[in-house]
């Protein structure tokens, strides 16, 4: 019988992404914001991202430290652009369901 955890101890950092201007000017902003996440999940970064619900920003869970995922968060559109804020959030993955395990490492 396998485990239905693992011990990664990998270093993520969530970040929390709030809007800080009207709706249609982050709508403005959708389609680089997009483009930059792709990019970021392409390059194995980014895990997972999605709206706050209700719509009031986003979350965003990063594979790394804060030191190293802060400049490419400042570098999202949203960011860059003004309708967003961000906050980061460290911390230290000690347990995961195994089939996020190599995804953690």
């Amino acid at each position: 019988m396998s485990a239905a955890f693992v011990r990664p101890d990998a270093p993520l950092t969530v970040v929390l992404l709030t809007y800080v201007a009207p709706i249609e000017e982050v709508d403005a902003q959708l389609e680089a914001h997009v483009a930059w996440l792709k990019a970021g999940l392409e390059a194995g970064v980014i895990l997972v991202a999605g709206r706050r619900t209700p719509r009031s920003g986003g979350v965003i869970l990063f594979r790394g430290t804060a030191e190293a995922v802060e400049p490419v968060a400042q570098a999202d559109p949203f960011v860059t652009s003004g309708v967003a804020t961000y906050e980061l959030i460290p911390f230290n993955a000690s347990l995961a369901a195994t089939t996020l395990g190599d995804a953690l490492a």
